[in-house]
């Protein structure tokens, strides 16, 4: 959520970012509901404090004497006035509320400005494609052939685009689960959590993925709960409705959970082998901040996502998001973009976003500062990484002539000591 100030004062400005991310919104009538809503606000308190005045005067009068009518009959007036301006004030603020929720965020200014994905603007590139003397293989190939990935089982126990792990692919993906996980927290400084995975619609709401994208997500039947599109989701609500300490930020969690989506846009595009599943894993790095050190925690996340693609040795390349392919809550976006041989493709395999304070202000998540003065935390976070798509880039960049795979030397320990396989 924007900070109301900036709408009321700075609309100019929201406008702006709106019309650089491709984005529409009826900025004049969020402006007059919350001017409604202020005006509100000061004749119900003006009210509230005319009705209290005059009921000390009625007690005062009562000692000595009959009350006049007149003051009865106000005291009645007013409390009738005041209940209709806070049922007014109630719908006006649900109305200011709703379209509030609905602004996505502003983009930061060194955001480059676009439409679509073609204009993001690659500021990395780390090692170099492999070189195969055979024509490398895609993973949904590799995988069926080793009779490690079934796509087909999974399709008769749940449906399309869900996979079925087998073997050596389901000891591959615990493996690099595992391996992420000890990385994340003995080496990056993270404090590993395991959350919910069915979280509420506060929740939800708070990071943005509700009430604008709730088509996206699986609902549980006869319950305002839903399953979770990200550990973004329950790791950020950790601290919703609470005032953290100063001295105590940064926070840095990671968190393995399964994720679940609908996908209900994708209509065919890259939905063939792990790329677009309705359930993943995912190890996910979570980063509560302050202000003015959120941009250098941003560039840290960068980096520490990055190193597990360093320790396996996969060549990637990093991306800058323009405004039009930024997410909606996200003031600045970085992806990570895995080569896959196989398909002779980038895929993305992270995203690294700096919220600002965005979230922090749908989930009141605060701070209270050395001189007193409570503000805002900025939330940050990144997959660190997708788990289905680091199987990807391992099967497609070490696949071998024979069709077996090696394995990386820094997941060996994580694979029961196995270097090669099939055995």
């Amino acid at each position: 959520m924007i900070d109301p100030k900036i709408i009321r004062e700075k609309k100019e400005i929201v406008i702006e970012a709106l019309n650089k991310r491709g984005a529409s919104f009826d900025m004049e009538r969020l402006v007059a509901v919350d001017e409604e809503r202020r005006v509100l606000i000061q004749e119900s308190e003006k009210m509230k404090q005319e009705k209290n005045e005059l009921s000390d005067e009625i007690g005062r009068i009562r000692k000595s004497g009959p009350i006049p009518k007149e003051k009865i009959d106000h005291l009645k007036e007013l409390g009738t006035k005041i209940d209709e301006l806070e049922r007014r004030l109630k719908e006006v603020e649900r109305e200011w509320e709703e379209m509030s929720l609905l602004i996505p965020n502003i983009p930061d200014k060194t955001v480059p400005i676009g439409t679509t994905e073609e204009e993001n603007k690659v500021v990395k590139v780390w090692g170099e494609k492999p070189d195969f003397s055979f024509e490398p293989k895609p993973h949904w190939e590799i995988g069926e052939g080793l009779d490690i990935l079934d796509f087909k089982r999974a399709a008769k126990i749940t449906g399309s685009r869900f996979t079925l792990y087998k073997s050596f692919g389901a000891l591959l993906e615990r493996a690099l689960i595992n391996f992420m996980l000890d990385l994340h927290t003995e080496e990056h400084g993270y404090t590993e959590v395991l959350p919910p995975f069915i979280v509420n619609r506060d929740s939800m709401t708070g990071t943005g993925q509700l009430p604008k994208f709730e088509e996206e997500l699986f609902k549980l039947e006869g319950l305002d709960y839903f399953l979770i599109p990200t550990a973004e989701v329950p790791v950020t609500n950790i601290f919703s409705n609470e005032i953290l300490k100063e001295e105590e930020l940064p926070v840095r969690f990671v968190a393995y959970t399964p994720c679940f989506r609908k996908e209900a846009g994708a209509h065919g595009k890259d939905t063939r082998g792990l790329t677009r599943q309705h359930q993943f894993n995912k190890v996910e790095l979570v980063k509560f901040a302050l202000p003015e050190n959120s941009y250098e925690e941003l560039e840290g996340l960068l980096l520490d996502a990055e190193d597990v693609l360093k320790k396996l040795g996969i060549h990637y390349r990093v991306s800058l998001l323009c405004t039009g392919d930024l997410g909606f809550s996200s003031a600045k976006t970085y992806d990570i973009e895995v080569w896959l041989p196989g398909q002779n493709v980038y895929r993305e395999i992270s995203s690294c976003s700096n919220f600002e304070s965005f979230q922090a202000r749908r989930a009141k998540i605060r701070y209270r500062k050395g001189n007193g003065k409570i503000e805002f935390v900025h939330t940050l976070n990144g997959s660190g990484l997708a788990i289905g798509r680091t199987v990807m880039a391992v099967l497609e960049n070490y696949q071998q002539a024979d069709g077996s795979i090696t394995v990386p030397d820094v997941l060996i320990p994580y694979m029961r000591g196995i270097k090669r396989f099939p055995l």
